[in-house]
């Protein structure tokens, strides 16, 4: 498939808005693989108002995509077409009250984790071992640590495709692994979670533990784009890759983690087809030796360009 061709004048198409809005810029900057081509146009709206006042007029053959700190996501090479609209600080307040903390979708994991420790609140220790924001821990239902988010979760806002605002709750959120029943074009905005009453020093010391769990394990210090493939049941990922021959195998400057099979690196020359041709080599030889497809946990967004295999 070639690279996007992109409207001459999308931008123009587009509504007012009161936050920043550009064309063609740089998506591999914000990913943790640092790779991927640009966005057609991309937006970071000003609020909640904002962003529905964009929905709600913008018109309706163009193609919105949600992109949060990049940490669990492959930019293809051809970049995404349409409108990539991405929370920042706007949406990233976390605030504490009576044991329940309502986050903003793009505060950080790591950063409402902390926010709990300083009150004492126990039960989001596992936020602090997983990269990425809310907003995103929402989506995929991250979790780690024996912990995930359906476990804290009491609620949701999200924005609908033509800007409405919805209060949602855990039913409706429709946990299960790794996924949620929200449909793929809404966008969340805030979560509500809720904790309970800890000691500081046992919340700091399980936080302590996983921080020094995922040094032990994970190769955090490289361009990676965390766990590649959901865990089937009853198997581990990782085992499975390594069972296959796969550890320290390369595409270009693409490899599998020595460190952890279920992460895949950029050496700092890979493209995305190299990342992306590198996962679909390892889902391959993974079905022929143990009969297990694996599935993408890293969420691959926008078009290839022509030549590149992917």
């Amino acid at each position: 498939m070639a690279a996007a061709v992109y409207a001459e004048n999308l931008i123009d198409r587009l509504p007012p808005v009161r936050g920043r809005i550009s064309e063609g810029a740089s998506l591999a900057k914000v990913t943790w693989f640092g790779v991927g081509g640009p966005a057609e146009v991309l937006f970071k709206p000003a609020d909640v108002e904002d962003l529905s006042h964009f929905l709600k007029n913008k018109p309706v053959d163009v193609a919105v995509t949600v992109l949060g700190v990049g940490s669990n996501i492959l930019v293809r090479d051809g970049g995404v077409p349409g409108v990539v609209v991405r929370l920042g600080r706007e949406f990233a307040s976390v605030m504490i009250h009576k044991g329940d903390v309502i986050a903003g979708a793009s505060a950080l994991d790591g950063s409402v984790a902390q926010a709990a420790l300083q009150v004492n609140l126990s039960g989001l220790e596992f936020l602090s071992g997983i990269p990425g924001t809310i907003g995103g821990a929402l989506r995929m239902n991250a979790g780690a640590y024996g912990t995930e988010m359906k476990d804290v979760v009491i609620g949701a806002l999200a924005l609908d495709p033509k800007g409405e605002l919805h209060e949602l709750g855990v039913d409706e959120l429709g946990f299960a692994y790794r996924t949620c029943a929200v449909p793929e074009d809404w966008i969340f905005v805030e979560a509500m979670l809720r904790g309970f009453d800890g000691k500081n020093a046992d919340i700091k010391a399980r936080m302590d533990d996983i921080k020094h769990s995922r040094e032990g394990t994970q190769p955090l210090r490289t361009s990676t784009g965390g766990s590649t493939f959901k865990n089937p049941q009853g198997h581990k990922a990782w085992q499975l890759i390594d069972d296959a021959g796969c550890r320290g195998l390369r595409v270009g400057g693409a490899q599998v983690s020595e460190k952890h099979c279920n992460f895949l690196i950029n050496d700092g020359t890979a493209t995305a087809a190299d990342i992306e041709t590198l996962g679909e080599t390892v889902r391959q030889r993974v079905k022929e030796t143990s009969g297990i497809e694996l599935v993408w946990e890293i969420r691959r967004i926008g078009v290839p360009i022509e030549g590149r295999t992917s």
